[in-house]
């Protein structure tokens, strides 16, 4: 259950809920609809006993008959489902439907002219809807008193009601449907303000947005508050961290400055070995420091940052064909105008200028750079002629958390990866035939 969403939790629950008011419902129309038909049975019942009553005569021998029958066929009719039955005196009279059979009467007190309504056994065992009534004969009938009873099989008023319940069941399906349509657009209605949080997350996430806002209903709005709150905190930590980052790199910018003076003294001393040892040391701490300072500073930037690739690139070779590397290769750029990406164009030349002093530094003769958009991203693919790199090197260099050399070509790609993933890209090296081609992917701006 965990795992179903909130809008189909929400309509499953809906739709049980629905579908058992419904059937509830129905179960409640069926009962009323069978005590309405078994009143008007009791008032008909009690009709066709008036009519039994006034037709009560007496014969030339003085014994009570019925001369004149209700009209009904179903009395006549043995086992018919109607019946009535006269007890008086000693005798009984009953009609032709109950053939030979006496309606066992309860042995209940009745005033004269009281009805009792009984339910009784018919003569094939059915159940019986009985109206009784005790009467005072007048002195043409002999006067005495007498017990009249018409019945009817409670299976024909089942029966209604279960036509009713038939009837019933399409019309009951149809509005539970509706029901369960219209709950099912209610709830995409109240949960619209979820997704419209997820939109701005999603832009938040992607620099098009800083913080969600506050044009919400009132019971999301505190979600959203709490949200935008978060994030000021986390811009905040952000910014002390910059602050605690910055701090440290001044703070080793002198010791540093003084190892390269100790190792240009020991230079001069004539100690070279132990001047350009001092030397890497110190320009490898350097350049582990520049990396984290990248780092902090990718982290205070938004993603509402452009960057043209065709005129970053465009000025990283210009800069590197000056140099003694770059001045003896052939340098091939294919790069279409208007591409730009979701960066800012100082870490786009970092993250490519590293990537390209290294083409350069290993190529043979040549360098070939491209730019393709590819969806929402745009890939940069930068290709030298050189040797490459050992397979189980390049796996070591692009794992997550890998440390790389402090001298080659190991930092530079290193530096390259962290800005690209600071950025939601990625890095890849690829061996060609020869060489290497370093393919950095950014997202596209919009």
């Amino acid at each position: 259950m965990r795992r179903l969403s909130l809008r189909l939790r929400l309509a499953l629950a809906g739709a049980v809920a629905v579908t058992l008011a419904i059937m509830l419902s129905s179960l409640g129309l069926a009962a009323l609809f069978g005590a309405h038909v078994e009143r008007r049975a009791v008032a008909e019942l009690s009709v066709q006993l008036d009519q039994v009553l006034a037709g009560l005569e007496r014969d030339a021998d003085g014994a009570l008959t019925l001369a004149a029958a209700p009209a009904d066929p179903r009395f006549d009719r043995p086992y018919g489902g109607l019946y009535w039955q006269i007890r008086a005196g000693g005798g009984v009279l009953r009609a032709r439907s109950l053939w030979d059979y006496e309606i066992p009467l309860p042995p209940d007190a009745l005033d004269d002219g009281a009805e009792h309504v009984h339910d009784l056994p018919g003569p094939a065992g059915q159940p019986l809807l009985a109206v009784e009534r005790r009467v005072t004969l007048p002195d043409r009938l002999g006067g005495g008193s007498l017990r009249a009873t018409v019945a009817m099989d409670r299976t024909d008023l089942a029966a209604a009601r279960a036509d009713f319940l038939r009837d019933l069941a399409p019309y009951s399906a149809l509005l539970a449907l509706a029901l369960i349509l219209a709950g099912w657009a209610q709830i995409a209605v109240g949960l619209r303000p979820l997704g419209a949080i997820r939109a701005r997350v999603g832009d938040i996430r992607t620099g098009r947005a800083l913080r969600i806002g506050s044009d919400f209903p009132r019971e999301v709005q505190p979600l959203a508050a709490e949200v935008d709150d978060l994030l000021a905190a986390r811009e905040a930590e952000i910014a002390r961290a910059r602050t605690r980052a910055g701090d440290l790199a001044h703070g080793l910018k002198t010791p540093l400055q003084a190892l390269m003076g100790e190792a240009g003294r020991l230079r001069a001393g004539g100690n070279a070995p132990a001047a350009a040892a001092i030397e890497d040391i110190a320009g490898a701490m350097r350049a582990h420091v520049d990396r984290e300072l990248a780092r902090t500073r990718l982290a205070m930037r938004g993603r509402e940052a452009r960057a043209d690739v065709a005129r970053v690139i465009a000025g990283l070779v210009r800069v590197i064909r000056r140099t003694e590397a770059g001045a003896r290769l052939d340098w091939v750029s294919d790069t279409p105008d208007g591409l730009a990406a979701a960066a800012d164009p100082d870490d786009l030349a970092e993250a490519l200028g590293a990537l390209i002093e290294n083409a350069a530094r290993h190529a043979t003769a040549r360098v070939t750079i491209t730019a393709r958009r590819q969806g929402d991203r745009i890939a940069i693919a930068i290709s030298d002629d050189g040797p490459g790199i050992p397979p189980d090197r390049i796996q070591a260099m692009m794992a997550r958390g890998a440390r790389a050399d402090t001298a080659g070509s190991g930092l530079g790609l290193a530096i390259a990866r962290d800005i690209a993933e600071a950025l939601d890209g990625g890095l890849t090296l690829v061996n060609g035939a020869p060489g290497l081609t370093a393919t950095l992917t950014l997202p596209a701006a919009s």
